[in-house]
């Protein structure tokens, strides 16, 4: 009785590995590699149009008409275009007018187009196929080779409001992009590339909405970015009080501001070479000053070298912001000085989750020339492996050709290095009052 049991058992779960074996077919909900939408927002007296289009293969759950050879039946698509429309658009896409989210759209408009069909390259032409006559009945076009065109209007109190959208399309493939064009009355349109889904997106904002964004933006960068981070724990090392703390974050963030901001006004180099060359110098910069920890004691005027370091890691930073910079409208300075604030913030946070941890370890664990030996020894080595790393991606690229422009350009910013250095020369000698070993006013631990 019992073996006859086992073998029951046996047999079931032998058939249940067999299906489980089986190839499987694709389900109706398996999405597309890359999809890219296109999207036009006109706010136009008591109405916003919003023209989409959306290749046809994000939504693979639509039964359309079929005539003979497996080909769409032009004249009878209309109501599946409205479905899918209502599927694909109305339950991922929200506008917003002032903060209050807007209530559903009216279709106005759909229309299945050729993938060769390049009316929307502008808003007028978008319009005028949107709006206007169908494919002829006669058109061979497989489904998957279509794209649909969306016109909807939502009832706005007036085109002067503020408006924002939430646009989740993320959904609709692996890799979405959603370019948007908004064009409010009497100024000048704006462009936005999305990709997946941006959360909410403020299509024209104002100062403070633009620097709220941006100082949230920079606090989760300083939190999220370890390079950033292991810096500023070698700079924390030595100087475990306050005042000898003051002139190296200061240094650190003057110099990164100045970089940042000219790296936005378009003074930096945009050559391919430039991004992996200031990565490299970054993993260099940690090197450095995890080295200076090991071999001198006591650092003096450390805030030199910082804020020249400084300068290479505001351009880290701008690296960050050149995909985010549509999101400050109008606004660019503000939504730059916001971002610096942000990482700031995050500094300070850091400064004080660093400082207490140092003083207990060095208090109660380890000697604090071992400590800061041993630490530093720990970020040096992970920083070798990131500068080597960096080098290789570095070394991909040819060597810049030196030609006239090259030339003046290399002038230009040596002699604005000579004039930073003249400044931060001068700098020093005023603030020689602040030098002074840091370490001596500690309580040292019994073993030292």
């Amino acid at each position: 009785m019992l073996n006859k049991l086992m073998r029951r058992q046996f047999a079931l779960l032998l058939a249940a590995l067999t299906f489980l074996s089986l190839p499987l077919p694709a389900f109706a909900h398996n999405i597309p590699v890359e999809a890219t939408l296109q999207m036009f927002v006109k706010p136009e007296g008591h109405k916003l149009q919003v023209m989409i289009r959306v290749p046809l293969t994000t939504y693979v759950d639509a039964e359309y008409p079929r005539r003979a050879g497996g080909y769409v039946d032009m004249a009878k698509v209309d109501p599946s275009l409205r479905a899918a429309a209502t599927v694909i658009l109305l339950e991922t896409l929200q506008m917003y007018e002032g903060g209050k989210e807007l209530p559903k759209p009216t279709i106005v408009s759909t229309r299945m187009s050729l993938d060769s069909d390049r009316s929307f390259s502008n808003y007028d032409t978008a319009l005028a196929h949107v709006t206007g006559p169908a494919l002829p009945p006669e058109t061979t076009l497989f489904w998957e080779q279509g794209k649909l065109d969306v016109l909807l209007e939502y009832p706005i109190q007036s085109d002067k409001s503020y408006f924002s959208m939430h646009a989740a399309f993320d959904r609709l493939a692996q890799h979405e992009t959603t370019t948007v064009l908004f064009m409010p009355p009497g100024s000048t349109a704006r462009a936005y590339d999305l990709q997946g889904d941006a959360g909410l997106v403020r299509l024209d904002p104002t100062w403070y909405h633009a620097a709220w964004l941006f100082v949230v933006m920079g606090f989760y960068h300083i939190l999220e970015g370890i390079d950033h981070l292991l810096f500023l724990f070698c700079l924390v090392i030595p100087f475990r009080r306050v005042r000898p703390l003051i002139p190296v974050v200061t240094a650190f963030t003057i110099a990164h501001s100045i970089t940042l901001i000219a790296s936005a006004y378009g003074v930096a180099p945009d050559a391919l070479w430039f991004p992996p060359l200031i990565e490299m110098l970054i993993a260099v910069s940690i090197v450095y000053m995890a080295l200076e920890n090991i071999v001198v004691e006591h650092p003096t005027r450390r805030w030199i070298i910082t804020f020249f370091f400084g300068l290479v890691h505001g351009f880290g930073f701008s690296f960050v912001l050149r995909e985010t910079m549509q999101f400050a409208g109008d606004h660019v300075l503000p939504s730059l000085l916001a971002f610096n604030v942000g990482v700031e913030i995050g500094q300070l946070v850091m400064l004080i989750l660093f400082v207490p941890f140092l003083n207990f370890l060095f208090r109660r664990v380890v000697a604090q020339r071992l400590g800061t030996i041993i630490l530093s020894a720990l970020v040096a080595h992970q920083a070798w492996h990131w500068m080597e790393d960096r080098f290789d991606a570095l070394s991909q690229f040819p060597w810049p050709e030196f030609t006239r422009d090259g030339l003046m350009s290399g002038l230009r910013w040596a002699t604005a290095a000579v004039a930073v250095a003249a400044v931060v020369w001068l700098v020093s000698l005023v603030t020689k009052r602040w030098e002074r070993p840091d370490n001596k006013a500690l309580p040292q631990s019994p073993a030292e």
